[in-house]
């Protein structure tokens, strides 16, 4: 611990810093309960694109996005959007 001191009393500093990491450990607690449920996936493909939309929803949670709407928005203007641009369609940089 005396190794460690400086980074333990940081948050003392510093009043942005949280004293512990619960807000973290909820915001991913379904990720951790869907990698249990990806076991029994059925396959390795299987768990692997449980895993993605797992991500994507975790996405749309994050940035207070609809899903449907996103994705109405997406095939709406896939066809047009040229692949240098294509971050632009990710649920983050989606604007209702």
């Amino acid at each position: 611990m005396i190794n460690q001191w400086e980074e333990i009393i940081a948050f003392l500093h510093d009043g942005g810093i949280e004293i512990d990491n619960n807000q973290i450990e909820s915001s991913i607690r379904p990720l951790a309960l869907g990698r249990k449920n990806y076991l029994f996936a059925g396959s390795h493909n299987c768990a692997k694109r449980a895993a993605m939309f797992y991500s994507f929803f975790g996405t749309f949670k994050k940035h207070n996005v609809n899903p449907i709407d996103w994705l109405k928005h997406v095939l709406d203007n896939i066809a047009d959007t040229k692949m240098s641009k294509l971050e632009n369609l990710l649920p983050q940089s989606f604007k209702k």
